[in-house]
């Protein structure tokens, strides 16, 4: 049995076979075609942060499957109200054939997933989001953005950008991530990362120039400046990183036919401009729309080998 807790986990094999798995799913969905691998099959959804693509994708890719999801706040079952983490696994996890959790804290989705039963899914945390890098990476599949990447990251040292450091490693190519000083990334997942990445060739360099990273780049990447939980630093966050928002200006240094790429929910004004949102938003909301896709291929690939 595997857990989908962080890409680290996984290799670059492994990585690469989820992706393909659901752009089949895709594929065959465009076709009119639904095989229901998933059929009688339950999915619980535990949510102590909220939302809107994490939801509804993975609600609608069980059902497509064949299967439930069971939406779980943490106002609606005991882990919100006392009940020990491992207590909430062992019961979830005997009722249901999958877990997905969309927490604050690393550990408790491991403390879950050490006492689950059955395959947990990391939905984000506060360190990573690997569910919404299987998704970007599916969408430079399929836009052929995916050979040579060099992927350039601006704005905050978040669990998107550690979730960019671990794909970047794991698959091999070059990320430069730009943040203002005080927000850098956490440096032990950089050490991991840039540990790993010396085997897969990968390359990742941080630094606080966003046009140094930017420029020559094939992807542009960045995630809003105010996390949830933050929200009382929005303010001061707006001033110290003015100078990061993706516009079009640093758009012109990154190679001519370079993708931009946007996690959602995007502010434009703040993080990036609303031309260059607008100007990429087709590419951003199929990117949006890959989550379905690619957590349909995670799911399918996570009890594919279960049963083996």
């Amino acid at each position: 049995m595997r857990h989908f807790l962080t890409l680290k986990d996984f290799t670059k094999e492994e990585i690469l076979e989820i992706i393909d798995i659901g752009l089949e799913i895709k594929n065959n969905l465009k076709n009119g075609v639904y095989k229901k691998e998933l059929e009688m099959k339950t999915l619980g959804m535990i949510f102590e942060k909220s939302s809107t693509r994490t939801r509804v994708s993975f609600e609608t890719g069980m059902f497509q499957l064949g299967g439930h999801a069971l939406f779980l706040s943490n106002r609606d079952i005991h882990l919100g109200r006392g009940e020990p983490v491992k207590d909430t696994a062992r019961v979830i996890s005997s009722m249901c054939d999958m877990v997905m959790i969309r927490t604050f804290e690393q550990s408790m989705i491991e403390e879950f997933a050490s006492y689950s039963k059955v395959p947990v899914i990391n939905g984000l945390t506060d360190s990573y989001h690997p569910v919404q890098l299987l998704a970007d990476y599916m969408t430079l599949v399929e836009h052929n953005a995916d050979k040579d990447i060099v992927a350039a990251y601006v704005g905050d040292g978040n669990n998107m950008t550690h979730s960019w450091m671990m794909l970047a490693a794991k698959l091999g190519f070059e990320l430069r991530i730009a943040t203002p000083k005080g927000y850098e990334v956490d440096a032990d997942i950089l050490a991991t990362t840039q540990e790993i990445a010396k085997s897969s060739g990968g390359k990742i360099v941080t630094m606080n120039d966003p046009q140094e990273a930017v420029k020559g780049a094939t992807v542009v990447t960045t995630d809003t400046w105010t996390s949830m939980g933050q929200e009382d630093e929005k303010e001061q966050r707006i001033k110290i990183f003015k100078g990061f928002m993706v516009d079009e200006q640093m758009m012109n240094l990154a190679q001519d036919g370079a993708k931009f790429l946007h996690c959602l929910p995007a502010y434009r004004g703040l993080e990036v401009s609303e031309d260059v949102f607008e100007k990429h938003a087709d590419i951003v909301f199929n990117e949006a729309e890959n989550r379905l896709h690619a957590q349909k291929g995670l799911m399918v690939w996570l009890d594919r080998k279960r049963g083996e």
